[in-house]
């Protein structure tokens, strides 16, 4: 009822008095007058705090999200790994993490530009969503590093999703308009690890990284043998 009262209607106002319970027949013109110039103010002040909290919201939003993916950005990330964490640590369920990092992108900026630097990080962004449930955390945590927080999920449940980003992100070739011969193929290097009891997010995310330098040296190599 309080939301009709103070909607944008003329008789906001008649309708504040009768919710009062104030009856403005009864009294002088000078009482009338001041409880009117109340229920105005009390109206614009509501109006006031409508702005206020939407903008509070809009700024809290913009505070979590990456600049250009639409994902947490890696201080909201790693809050949430906090807050998973402590989750699994009451309810000790299982959490694992997967850090991901693009094998080939520089050259993507360098030979294509920017903005197709942009887009490619933008299409990998929409495949981690793609492929994660809506409990689980995904954050671009700088450059061409992703995170994933997969809740009550087991390791090996975590290495079969990363199994599937790597193959996902490896089918992402780039090519130019102008030589449809010059095209570069992306890829990703997948780092996965299952938190430990006692481990916080810091050390946590610090051990999914060297995971993953380990994953694409195995990668570098293996290009290496096939070529």
């Amino acid at each position: 009822m309080a939301d009709d009262v103070f909607s944008p209607r003329p008789d906001r106002r008649r309708a504040l008095v009768e919710i009062l319970g104030v009856n403005l027949a009864g009294m002088d013109r000078h009482t009338r007058a001041a409880i009117e110039a109340l229920c105005d103010e009390v109206i614009a002040l509501r109006e006031e705090l409508g702005e206020v909290r939407s903008a509070l919201s809009e700024a809290e939003l913009l505070a979590d999200n990456d600049a250009l993916c639409p994902l947490f950005n890696r201080r909201a990330f790693e809050r949430e790994v906090r807050r998973e964490i402590a989750l699994a640590t009451r309810f000790r369920t299982p959490l694992c993490l997967i850090f991901v990092d693009l094998d080939n992108f520089k050259p993507v900026n360098d030979v294509f530009g920017h903005a197709t630097g942009d887009a490619v990080l933008i299409r990998v962004s929409e495949i981690l969503k793609g492929i994660t449930r809506e409990t689980d955390i995904v954050g671009r945590l700088g450059g061409d590093e992703f995170g994933m927080v997969l809740s009550q999920a087991t390791l090996d449940d975590s290495n079969k999703k990363a199994a599937q980003v790597t193959e996902r992100i490896d089918d992402l070739v780039v090519r130019s308009p102008d030589n449809p011969d010059e095209e570069l193929i992306i890829g990703a290097s997948c780092g996965v690890v299952a938190w430990q009891p006692g481990e916080d997010a810091e050390h946590l995310i610090a051990r999914a990284d060297q995971a993953m330098f380990a994953q694409k040296s195995r990668r570098k190599r293996g290009r290496s043998a096939s070529a």
